[in-house]
């Protein structure tokens, strides 16, 4: 439509305006749009908080993996074009003089380009963190901790707002995203976080449920994916022009792909819900040692570092279902750890170091 191709075209002179601009904080920009990418959600943030709020490391795994699969429904349904594609096939520039954008290593995804999955995902679980933060302080009575209250609050959605601007900016500045998809990404990924503020039954969800969470989710977004197929509705349209138009074959990845996001989110969910319910946890995380610091700390340490290597196996990317199963098992294998593993390892290790001092 004209109204859509104006909103396009004004935002590419705002990515031209960054790239000339902004050249300078080039490294800054990219950093920040690596602290927006969803998968950091589950080795570095999660990790972080499970150990020191349970209830908050559970609800941040939910929010991130509902956000995500509806920021897929939300990309399948508005058709959002992505700003380095974008630019060269548009008619609306004459002689065929399209603008000039140049692109990056992380400038290629091939999903839909609105809402913003990395906008919507910083959002949503900041927005988890800043408040599961606040609410030690709320409960100070006092006049002082009142005062103090206020300040903390003022300075921890101001750390919000200003990451989320910088993932967003970040976002244009690669041109892999128009100005108002980050927005829209940003307000959309605090909605799915506010409701989740008042769902408290994923606290005591059981394995049953987990998995038919994960069945409901990936059974709605197969069948919309078939149902418009069957009308003749691509809703892969996006890749081939992913292909054609970066830069460069190599900064193709199909882990940015519309079922690689979900399959990894289902993956996550079932991790946890599998690692929640397990007897390794309830042993180690509902044992005399949960609540001592330099337990936390430990499983702190050892998740975080066994995460960094579960990022240096590589999945095979020659076939694509292959792809999915083992990406799905690697995912599911992240929370697992994270909540039934690592702490079971330390639980034993401080048991057995206990039994030999005694």
């Amino acid at each position: 439509s004209i109204k859509m191709d104006l909103l396009h075209s004004n935002g590419v002179l705002i990515i031209q305006h960054l790239q000339r601009d902004y050249r300078a904080y080039q490294d800054f920009l990219n950093f920040m749009s690596h602290v927006g990418d969803p998968r950091n959600i589950f080795s570095i943030y999660f990790p972080l908080w499970f150990q020191l709020n349970q209830v908050v490391g559970t609800k941040m795994i939910w929010v991130a993996v509902i956000g995500d699969w509806f920021n897929l429904i939300f990309k399948w349904i508005l058709f959002g074009h992505r700003p380095y594609w974008w630019v060269q096939e548009t008619m609306i520039y004459p002689n065929q003089s399209s603008p000039c954008l140049e692109q990056f290593p992380i400038t290629c995804e091939t999903g839909p380009g609105s809402p913003s999955g990395h906008a919507m995902g910083s959002s949503c679980v900041w927005y988890v963190m800043v408040t599961a933060a606040l609410s030690y302080t709320v409960r100070w009575k006092d006049k002082s901790a009142v005062t103090l209250h206020r300040l903390t609050w003022s300075f921890l959605w101001s750390i919000f707002w200003i990451i989320q601007i910088s993932v967003c900016i970040s976002r244009v500045f690669i041109a892999t995203h128009f100005p108002h998809q980050v927005i829209l990404g940003v307000f959309a990924g605090i909605l799915v976080a506010e409701a989740f503020e008042h769902t408290p039954a994923i606290q005591t969800a059981s394995l049953r449920m987990y998995i038919k969470t994960n069945l409901f989710l990936f059974i709605f977004a197969l069948g919309f994916y078939l149902v418009l197929k069957l009308l003749d509705i691509d809703l892969l349209w996006s890749v081939p022009k992913a292909k054609k138009w970066c830069a460069n074959p190599d900064w193709i990845n199909i882990d940015t792909t519309p079922f690689a996001g979900l399959v990894r989110n289902l993956g996550a969910l079932f991790g946890l819900g599998l690692g929640i319910n397990s007897e390794m946890f309830i042993t180690s995380c509902k044992g005399k040692n949960s609540c001592k610091m330099s337990f936390r700390l430990l499983c702190i340490a050892a998740s975080l570092a066994t995460l960094q290597l579960y990022n240096c196996v590589k999945i095979p990317t020659h076939t694509e279902y292959l792809f999915y199963i083992l990406s799905f098992c690697k995912s599911a294998a992240m929370p697992l750890t994270v909540v039934a593993l690592v702490p079971y390892c330390v639980h034993s290790l401080m048991r057995t170091t206990e039994k030999k001092l005694n």
